[in-house]
């Protein structure tokens, strides 16, 4: 595989636990809230998280309750010294506008409420308010609308531009045929640049609305379809890493454009590392995920399953962040910007969310992606039991 080694570990879901000491009862409740809501013991150690936990740790209920806090934020978060402050005044304790940021976990605006848990001596219920998944969503109506920007001028460059275009280049042939050595060549230079602008408004005609038939998708399928397309050519040389959760069910979307879409930021990811260092990350995820409202509607998309393209390059620039997914924005020389526009443009056409979190030596693309309707599953992809879930198991790849 032309010197490229890939490492795959299959990820483990079971049934989550009751938190020692909580009664069933208290455990649905805490399970309904919807904001993150865990229990940690007097060591700190997770014995509850909810659904909403899961989406802010990236992390499912099954693992987190093999971690400690620890795991995830350094001994010296002001997270820490809440929970010791309402385990030493045995009162409820609140702290707010707190950055909680490890390699594992970065969250912003985060407002924390610490409650002594009687049942649990030592234990605290933490409920966290999470101000960057609202910025988040932000950000994503945004990036749609900069996309729908697109699709308008796209619409807009081939009817306004491609046919004048094709007069000017043919009026420059005919010029051609009868002029001078040294106006020939400008007649050709011409040409050539037409062709260019030509090329560039087919480009931007990728952008125009066009419907998008989906059905059940089975993402590891594309994901390695992606990965071989990769290290066949432009990752060649790259490290390649995949962990996936093996009882995902399946995607609602589109295989060519999950592929388009994968294929893209996993060339980002490849351009942007050290030849020598560089290391790719693809990975799966089964999160209970942000519920997004329709305009218009009463309907609520829910987007539970994730996939993660990461790369250990050295970030991308704090002042281009806000505005990464917008079209003509790019740090490559000579780029025209368009990529991940586009890409923001099709995650909005499948009903998903596309969040970039960087960092110097840590980039990571995070897909939200929507399941399929009841009934349109096929049967091999559907989600299985948790007493049907497989155990693990970790394989090199040749």
């Amino acid at each position: 595989m032309s010197g490229a080694t890939v490492t795959r570990r299959q990820a483990v879901r079971s049934a989550p636990a009751t938190p020692l000491g909580l009664r069933p009862e208290a455990a649905t409740i805490l399970s309904a809230l919807p904001m993150p809501t865990v229990v940690l013991d007097a060591e700190d150690r997770f014995r509850f998280a909810n659904p909403a936990a899961e989406l802010f740790f990236q992390q499912s209920s099954t693992s987190l309750l093999h971690m400690q806090l620890a795991d995830l934020l350094p001994p010296d978060s002001r997270l820490f010294a809440l929970l010791r402050q309402v385990r030493n005044q045995d009162a409820q304790v609140s702290d707010h506008d707190m950055t909680l940021d490890s390699p594992r976990l970065r969250r912003s605006g985060v407002a924390a409420h610490g409650a002594p848990l009687p049942e649990m001596p030592g234990g605290v219920v933490l409920t966290l308010t999470d101000g960057s998944t609202a910025q988040m969503l932000d950000r994503q109506l945004t990036f749609m609308g900069a996309a729908r920007g697109a699709s308008a001028m796209a619409a807009m460059l081939a009817h306004e531009v491609k046919n004048p275009l094709s007069g000017i280049r043919g009026a420059a042939q005919l010029l051609e045929q009868g002029a001078s050595e040294g106006d020939r060549e400008l007649c050709e230079l011409i040409q050539d640049e037409v062709d260019r602008i030509r090329n560039l408004v087919d480009r931007m005609d990728m952008f125009s609305e066009r419907p998008v038939e989906r059905q059940a998708v089975n993402i590891h399928q594309v994901l390695e379809h992606v990965r071989r397309v990769a290290q066949s050519g432009f990752a060649a040389h790259l490290r390649v890493q995949e962990e996936y959760d093996p009882s995902l069910p399946a995607v609602w979307g589109s295989r060519d454009l999950l592929v388009q879409i994968l294929l893209n930021l996993v060339k980002n990811a490849a351009e942007a590392v050290d030849p020598q260092t560089g290391e790719i990350g693809l990975s799966t995820a089964f999160h209970h995920g942000v519920r997004i409202a329709v305009p218009g509607s009463r309907e609520r998309v829910h987007l539970p399953l994730t996939v993660t393209v990461r790369d250990n390059g050295p970030g991308i620039p704090e002042q281009l962040r806000a505005t990464l997914f917008e079209p003509f924005v790019t740090t490559k020389p000579g780029g025209q910007g368009l990529g991940l526009a586009l890409v923001a443009k099709l995650v909005a056409d499948l009903g998903g969310l596309i969040e970039c979190d960087s960092r110097p030596g840590r980039t990571v693309f995070r897909l939200s992606l929507p399941m399929p309707p009841p009934g349109t599953e096929p049967p091999e992809m559907r989600r299985p039991t948790a007493s049907r879930r497989g155990a693990a198991h970790a394989a090199d790849a040749e």
